[in-house]
């Protein structure tokens, strides 16, 4: 069986590369919407920086993806602590219309 090789393109914008401490999920019947955003001290609300819209199975691909690479950072590097502060991640249905939490 001959195997597939998959080529990419990085470009130079692209590559820098964005900060994000804060995600927020949400989701319809046919994607789901991940804004990744930055909250800094002296900020009054988070900057969102990037938006990735996903099909349901691409998104469950990507947890899948990521639990196997924590699950190989952890053996590498120990457990990772998230520690008693507040959460990085969040779903919007998690919040009232009034934009405080449920």
């Amino acid at each position: 069986m001959e195997e597939k090789q998959l080529q990419l393109e990085l470009k130079p914008e692209v590559a820098k590369g964005s900060y994000s401490n804060l995600a927020i999920i949400s989701h319809s019947h046919s994607e789901f919407v991940i804004d990744f955003a930055t909250l800094l001290p002296g900020m009054q609300k988070p900057d969102i920086g990037n938006r990735i819209l996903m099909t349901p199975e691409h998104t469950k691909r990507l947890l899948n993806a990521l639990i196997d690479n924590i699950g190989k950072y952890e053996s590498q590097f120990g457990k990772i602590d998230l520690g008693e502060g507040p959460k990085g991640t969040f779903n919007l249905a998690d919040f009232n219309p009034n934009g405080t939490k449920s």
